[in-house]
């Protein structure tokens, strides 16, 4: 069977090596820069910079899911977007004083009706269809909008990330991840229809990019 399409079958969820790592081991952290490096070959901050401005209503809170680091929420920040944090590790250093940080697992968290706007980057090919469901339910119950950025499911990219990770760097954690990573990726309309964000209440627009991104915006329709 040609790889190409036993990849567009459907996606597969494997585990991910960073995610056994306590967050401040050696090889965690040095896989957490390797992922700002190919967050920007993506393309992913600026996109979401340029995204999120047009969609964010004024008094909106903003939650990242999976925030990681933090870098992408402290540029929104910068955008004057009041974006908060949600991660299983501890508030990162620097952290804005006047912004939130959860530190608790995002499929078990109860404040998301304070959030009308829940942006993932690289976050939600992590979880399993039945995981993606529940958290939809979540979003579509409390969310406005909901903006992604995640792997497309291309043997493409597999090979361009494995071709251009040791150029940078890369250490095996990130290496095995991002072949994982792309393999419980999205193509088409798969990941608003797992949320169950559905056509007749959310207008959603899925788009790929030649450096590997599939990007979700979901805007709720009957919400003012």
């Amino acid at each position: 069977m040609d790889p190409d399409s036993e990849l567009e079958r459907g996606r597969t969820c494997l585990p991910e090596l960073l995610d056994t790592l306590p967050h401040d081991h050696p090889e965690a952290l040095h896989s957490r820069r390797d992922l700002r490096l190919v967050n920007r070959f993506m393309g992913n901050p600026g996109w979401f910079g340029r995204t999120l401005p047009r969609l964010v209503r004024p008094g909106e809170r903003i939650l990242e899911l999976g925030a990681g680091t933090g870098e992408l929420s402290r540029k929104l920040h910068q955008l004057r977007l009041a974006a908060d944090g949600l991660d299983l590790c501890p508030e990162p250093a620097p952290w804005p004083r006047e912004r939130s940080w959860h530190q608790e697992d995002l499929k078990t968290f109860e404040g998301y009706r304070d959030y009308p706007v829940v942006i993932g980057n690289l976050i939600f090919h992590q979880f399993t269809d039945g995981e993606l469901a529940d958290l939809g339910a979540h979003l579509s119950a409390c969310a406005r909008v909901v903006v992604a950025s995640e792997p497309t499911r291309r043997r493409l990219s597999q090979r361009m990330m494995r071709a251009v990770a040791p150029l940078f760097g890369a250490n095996r954690v990130t290496l095995h991840d991002a072949h994982v990573s792309i393999a419980a990726g999205f193509l088409g309309d798969e990941l608003p229809r797992a949320l169950g964000l559905l056509p007749e209440h959310w207008d959603t627009t899925c788009t790929t990019t030649v450096t590997g991104a599939y990007r979700m915006v979901a805007v709720r329709r009957d919400r003012g």
